[in-house]
């Protein structure tokens, strides 16, 4: 299908299968800059699959891989993570994408939140069953410039420079179709990017500060440029930033066309802590909201 896409934008199909992982998500031509040279024209390929395996009778261990490649060098593994996923989980996963696949009729799904919402995790779950291809935004954005960081591209060449390609990634996205993009935390604040984004459906992973505060600060805050940086307790400078993103952001959020809040499942499972919610039951909740949003 991907092939088909590119072939009809006049983007070249230079990939070979046997070379990445399964379900090829296709290339995409970026302008990268050269040190010194000025710029000149990249090619990425970014692929994503999942591997579920049995753990007991009540769990399924979903070990998720992505590869990226460039030009003719092969793909490689760039990351991968497992999730266990409860037998009840994998069933509703399998029953809900199966009915609402008719529905979405190969329209894109856009997920946008907050940095560390669980946007690729979930993405990468939700393009598995319903049986679309994955992007990260982040993570073409990083490969166009030669594999530099988000943390370095804010600090080479400041945030606009990075915002500016993160709406070509955008409108590169919108014109293919089966794929399901994990976006940006700032995708949101550019209305050109909603206009690319409601090409599809887009789905707003709403997480409460507090619990987004408590994530950040146990993993650091050096892959985040927009919080890197702040002295004191890591938690309360956290929140404390995020507090402040979120007026700047929250009215943009908003416009997604689905909203899955945590809060609401932790309600709806009896869980105190929504940090303790699985990305599967993250996932079966989209899906249930895009059901409810396509029904309409």
């Amino acid at each position: 299908m991907e092939a088909k896409v590119l072939q009809s934008l006049q983007w070249p199909t230079w990939m070979n299968s046997e070379n990445v992982a399964r379900k090829p998500i296709g290339s995409l031509y970026f302008m990268q800059r050269d040190s010194g040279k000025g710029w000149r024209n990249r090619q990425t390929v970014v692929s994503c699959c999942l591997d579920f395996r049995k753990v007991t009778n009540s769990q399924r261990s979903v070990t998720l891989k992505v590869s990226c490649s460039s030009q003719n060098v092969q793909a490689s593994v760039l990351e991968s993570e497992s999730v266990l996923v409860t037998s009840e989980e994998a069933t509703l996963l399998k029953k809900k994408s199966e009915e609402i696949e008719p529905y979405l009729d190969g329209r894109c799904v856009y997920l946008v939140g907050m940095m560390g919402s669980g946007k690729t995790t979930v993405g990468r779950i939700l393009s598995e069953v319903l049986g679309y291809s994955f992007f990260d935004c982040d993570t073409l954005i990083e490969q166009s410039v030669g594999g530099t960081t988000v943390a370095e591209i804010f600090k080479l060449y400041g945030e606009a420079f990075f915002r500016d390609n993160e709406t070509e990634v955008l409108q590169k996205l919108s014109s293919m179709q089966r794929l399901v993009v994990s976006t940006g935390g700032g995708a949101v604040v550019r209305p050109i990017n909603w206009k690319y984004m409601h090409k599809g459906i887009s789905v707003w992973l709403d997480v409460p500060l507090e619990a987004l505060a408590r994530r950040i600060a146990k993993v650091g805050t050096k892959s985040r440029p927009l919080l890197d940086g702040e002295s004191g307790d890591p938690y309360t400078q956290a929140f404390k930033r995020l507090s402040t993103i979120i007026e700047e952001r929250g009215e943009a959020y908003a416009n997604a066309s689905a909203r899955v809040s945590l809060e609401t499942i932790a309600a709806k499972l009896g869980c105190k802590d929504v940090n303790n919610i699985t990305p599967a039951a993250i996932a079966i909740e989209a899906l249930f909201q895009i059901e409810n949003l396509l029904r309409k």
